[in-house]
Formats: structure tokens, sequence, C-alpha cells
């Protein structure tokens, strides 16, 4: 017979593995991309006009939010697009998915490296599509997740925190909202 403390050692041992093999927070792939379809991407040319990313949104109800305060002294780089909690995100682009992860600042996110090469950064998120990897190649108009209020974005009304990126990964940010159509 198992001493008490050793039981509740074991069970507590036994719930931390299970809660962590329940785990829905996409791994991040060490895989390189795929270099054919990187080269495709390299090629092509960004649309001057992309989908607004979030079901049942249309551009009437888009705020241009570029260059609003933020937190730290920061701007806003992007466009907050208000949805209900829950609604459908689709990629604006075609692309690769280059980068899913969790982070303070935008809370679930997805990078996906589109046409040019144009990045586009998806935050906020309340959950990505299951089974979306990195080094997945999404069509214009898939879906890829979900609108929420994660990571610094907890206290505020859902949305999805959409960032468009025209020199790399975070660099040569461009206001969003032009593009949208």
């Amino acid at each position: 017979m198992l001493r008490p403390p050793l039981t509740i050692m074991f069970l507590f041992t036994f719930c931390i593995l299970i809660l962590s093999a329940c785990s829905t927070t996409p791994k991040k792939s060490s895989a390189p991309l795929p270099a054919a379809q990187v080269k495709r991407l390299t090629e092509m040319s960004l649309d001057r006009q992309l989908p607004i990313p979030v079901h049942g949104v249309n551009r009437q109800n888009l705020s241009d939010t570029w260059g609003a305060s933020r937190s730290r002294g920061r701007l806003h780089e992007g466009i907050d697009i208000m949805a209900p909690r829950g609604t459908k995100v689709f990629s604006a682009t075609e692309g690769l998915i280059v980068d899913l992860r969790n982070n303070n600042l935008g809370g679930k996110v997805i990078w996906i490296m589109g046409p040019g090469p144009s990045w586009h950064y998806y935050a906020h998120l309340d959950g990505h599509k299951r089974g979306l990897q990195v080094g997945d190649y999404v069509k214009k108009g898939q879906f890829i997740g979900y609108v929420g209020n994660t990571g610094n974005a907890r206290h505020t009304a859902p949305h999805l925190h959409y960032g468009l990126y025209l020199q790399g990964k975070g660099r040569g940010v461009v206001n969003p909202y032009p593009y949208l159509r």
C-alpha cells in the first residue's frame, strides 16, 4: 500500500503529465520552410487589395487605428478588427505559415509569409485552426483561427489585430487599412 504523501505526489505528477499532453498550443517547428514555395512567393507581387480577414466584417465596419497611442509609449502598428469572440479569421493572402505561438504582447499569433514577400501578422486570437502548423501553405480566404483577446488585449473587447510588414518578419510595417477591401 502506498503511503499518503507518495499517493498525493503520484497523483499530482500524473495530473501535470495529462494536462501538458492536452495542450492545444501549436508547437513551433524547427523544420526549414519549403524552398520552392518561398521562391514562388518571393517572385509574386502583393495584391493592393486584400480581403478583410474576419468573417462578416465589411469595410464600413473598419476603423483606421494606425498610429494610435499604446502602453509604454508605443504606437499602434496595425488595425484592430472588432468582432465577437470565436468569429472565424481567414488568411488575407496566400502564403506559408512561418510562426504559430503565444506571446505576452499578441497572445496567440500567426505569422504568414505572403507574396512579395509580405508578412502578415494575426494577433489576439482565441485559438488557431486545429491542425495548422508551421510550413503549411494557405490560400487567400482559408480559415486559420478565431477572434479573441489574448496577450495584452485580455482586458479589451475581442478583436483581431492585423499587421502588414513589407521588409521581413516584424520589419517595414505599413498601415494595412488602405489594403483591406
